[in-house]
């Protein structure tokens, strides 16, 4: 599929994000779809998938240099997401998330904070970024967790849920609001708690349809004391902290949705093209191509959009939330069209565990649900055009 390899061809990457992508392709293709199956059917976090990606160094690429890690561009973090997630989507998810809890600490972060944290990320560890709480979904500003501060310390009170590494995270970062402040959206404030912290605890983990092996917990705070030094920015600065992470890890759950997408495809191509319908191929079928046609320029319209919000990410770009939602509106709309019509395009057998498109399309759903439904991002979109 030459037009595939040309888009993937678009982003401008260097030499050694070229040598790493094909590790992290290599790894993803030989050995994490290989487990992607079994995982899935048993609901078990694929250790072995996280294991793998340490040992290629993959956290240390979102860490700057002078931090110890080797940071490559949002390009190349995109494209591994991708890779990844196109083997597996639950690894996939599992590690993107340490990227959307992790990149606020890099850029907003205290040098103290950051010597003092990141290096159980270079070593391979978890994260988790918390904000869903179980009265409050897309509208992150209703939140009711609370921080108090009590001198050296801050007393975090209240529960979240459906929290992704919930209780395999070795970090979290949390949004809560500032006692002090009241409880509209100029008190959201952010602050990280460490594994083992007294106070904190996961509950069940979810049952999920899909994305059945990354962890996906409750988590409460009772008596959650933690040090003042752990507060992210002032009291009163999440909201800002929180918009400008979302900007962030919104492209990256469309690269997320987009390797779902494009697994979905090369399968439901792959087998049309052995598959025989009396006396020919059901590729060879005009209206079976009229779909193809529509789902290709559909998903290779959508990449290049991908490749063109992380250039400006790396121009340095930080107003992007129209272009980020748009993005991650579309991405997870035709995820979950191109895995329906794969299942479609398999018949019978697409509905049958022993294919892979049967897990894909369970793994679709949930990109037009997670980072702001696809309803929340049409309204974000189409407000960006009032005119004051």
């Amino acid at each position: 599929m030459e037009v595939f390899r040309r888009i993937d061809a678009i982003p401008a990457l260097s030499d050694e994000e070229r040598l790493l992508l094909d590790s992290v392709r290599r790894v993803s293709r030989e050995q994490i779809a290989a487990s992607a199956a079994r995982y899935d059917a048993a609901s078990e976090f694929p250790w072995e998938n996280v294991q793998a990606l340490r040992e290629l160094g993959l956290n240390g690429i979102f860490i700057p240099e002078a931090l110890g890690g080797a940071e490559l561009s949002y390009s190349a973090y995109l494209a591994c997401v991708r890779e990844i997630s196109a083997a597996c989507a639950s690894t996939g998810i599992i590690w993107a998330t340490v990227f959307h809890a992790i990149k606020p600490l890099l850029e907003y972060g205290t040098p103290e904070q950051q010597a003092r944290l990141l290096p159980v990320i270079l070593s391979g560890g978890l994260a988790a970024l918390v904000i869903t709480e179980p009265a409050v979904g897309s509208d992150a500003t209703g939140m009711t967790t609370r921080f108090t501060p009590d001198g050296d310390t801050i007393m975090v009170e209240g529960a979240k849920t459906f929290i992704t590494n919930g209780d395999v995270a070795d970090l979290y970062l949390v949004f809560g609001k500032w006692s002090e402040l009241g409880d509209g959206k100029e008190a959201i404030s952010a602050l990280y708690i460490e594994k083992g912290t007294p106070g904190l605890s996961s509950g069940r983990k979810e049952d999920k349809m899909g994305h059945r092996a990354s962890s996906t917990t409750a988590l409460r705070f009772e008596g959650c004391r933690v040090p003042r030094a752990n507060l992210l920015g002032e009291p009163g600065q999440g909201l800002r902290l929180l918009l400008a992470s979302l900007n962030l890890s919104r492209p990256s759950v469309a690269a997320h949705a987009l390797g779902i997408a494009r697994a979905a495809f090369e399968d439901a191509v792959a087998y049309i093209n052995e598959r025989r319908q009396g006396g020919r191929r059901v590729v060879e079928y005009q209206g079976v191509q009229f779909l193809l046609a529509d789902l290709a320029t559909e998903l290779a319209q959508c990449e290049a959009w991908l490749w063109h919000v992380a250039r400006l990410v790396d121009a340095g770009e930080r107003d992007m939330g129209v272009e980020a939602s748009m993005l991650k509106l579309r991405a997870g709309d035709l995820a979950m069209r191109i895995a329906t019509e794969a299942v479609q395009l398999h018949g019978g057998y697409g509905y049958i565990r022993e294919y892979r498109v049967e897990r894909l399309l369970r793994d679709a759903k949930i990109t037009q649900i997670w980072e702001g439904t696809s309803q929340v991002h049409r309204q974000f979109i189409g407000r960006s055009f009032v005119q004051r």
